[in-house]
């Protein structure tokens, strides 16, 4: 076993229908140190990649059957596998540099190929390859030291909040009213930060794809009801109307109508996240809405929309309309991004709208928004039906 101070041996696959040339490349890559595993043809090349990984991957073009290109372009559509570097090696001078490289390869050399200058190149991609591992080894490294941190910071601040409750609560002993105002405050902040981290820590779940979703039938317009009336006082505070709109959605004028209203707005989902969703994007219209109204209108209509859905042609429309400051087009090209909040004053750690994102995608819809400065926002959630 190699000590942390010993690099570990580069491996190169090596891939050629002409055994000659294999054994060429296998002396000059193993008089360098280089551990080499040969393969004489490209379904053998990604025979050798599914097993063990490799750092290199040299590969001539012109094989039969399948050629350096068509295995490329099948290292590079294979999720699973990590970045590998790929260098071209081929002796015709009609071979397309510019095919190759669409392809996914990232350097290309023609035969006969000078020792050195093969090398050089070998070594320049190993580089790219140890460059691009080590970053990611960090990025898992502080994401993982994120997604404890912010685990372990919850248990304090439950407790915490418990226990403001219960001094507000009189349990312990009465208190004054400017004593009560003051706990009232600290209970707000921490409820504020225990919101960020617990949004936090979902973030880091579904990028580190530990996040399992129930999807089971909802009935959309029930938990919108029930947010409703959560989030009235808060809307109700500011003087601002907080309606929802379940018309059901008219063929032939293209719009909603009011005669009728749907009961059941059933989608496969999971509850819990999807109300996640509807919180986050009604409870910003209120942050973000001095005076005015906010809007909220579920119904079924076409869309051209696109997704991962199997079912392109029957969607599901959230709307969340209001009448706030508005968002300015350098945010809206941004809102939906990790860590990108926007210019507001008021914006808070820019990770709600990017975890609504996950979660809208994570059951094949699209999440947008419509803006103008001054005259409010529209927030828009597709969600796909299944038959």
């Amino acid at each position: 076993m190699l000590s942390a101070s010993q690099p570990r041996t580069s491996r190169i696959l090596a891939v050629d229908d002409v055994p000659d040339n294999l054994y060429l490349i296998e002396a000059i890559l193993e008089d360098e140190g280089y551990e080499v595993i040969l393969a004489e043809d490209g379904p053998s090349a990604l025979s050798h990649l599914h097993r063990s990984p490799f750092d290199l991957v040299l590969l001539d073009i012109m094989m039969p059957g399948m050629d350096g290109y068509e295995v490329t372009r099948r290292i590079r559509q294979n999720q699973t596998l990590p970045f590998i570097p790929i260098l071209l090696i081929t002796a015709h001078e009609q071979s397309s540099v510019v095919e190759g490289l669409d392809g996914g390869a990232d350097d290309f050399i023609r035969k006969p190929f000078d020792t050195e200058e093969l090398l050089a190149r070998v070594r320049s991609l190993l580089r790219l390859k140890h460059s691009i591992d080590e970053r990611e080894a960090m990025s898992r490294q502080r994401e993982d030291f994120v997604s404890r941190l912010t685990h372990d910071l919850r248990t304090p601040l439950v407790a915490a909040d418990r226990m403001l409750n219960l001094f507000m609560q009189e349990t312990f002993c009465p208190i004054s009213s400017d004593m009560k105002e003051a706990i009232g405050a600290m209970i707000r902040s921490n409820q504020n930060l225990l919101q960020m981290v617990n949004t936090l820590l979902e973030v880091y779940r579904h990028e580190a794809g530990q996040k399992k979703l129930t999807f089971a039938p909802c009935n959309l317009r029930e938990i919108i009801e029930e947010i409703i009336e959560e989030l009235q006082p808060l809307a109700a505070e500011k003087g601002v109307a907080l309606t929802a709109d379940f018309s059901k959605w008219d063929a032939q004028s293209g719009i909603q109508s009011g005669d009728t209203t749907i009961d059941t707005i059933e989608v496969m989902g999971d509850r819990l996240e999807l109300r996640r969703v509807v919180v986050n994007l009604l409870g910003n219209a209120i942050k973000f809405t001095e005076q005015g109204h906010i809007t909220i209108r579920v119904f079924e209509a076409p869309s051209s929309a696109e997704s991962a859905s199997p079912s392109p042609n029957r969607w599901i429309t959230i709307e969340v309309e209001d009448t706030g400051s508005g968002i300015s087009p350098d945010d809206q090209a941004i809102i939906f991004e990790r860590f990108r909040k926007g210019n507001h004053k008021r914006a808070d750690s820019g990770l709600g709208l990017y975890l609504s994102r996950c979660i809208v995608e994570a059951h094949g819809g699209t999440i947008g928004a419509v803006s103008e400065l001054g005259k409010g926002s529209t927030f828009t959630v597709k969600l796909p039906l299944h038959d």
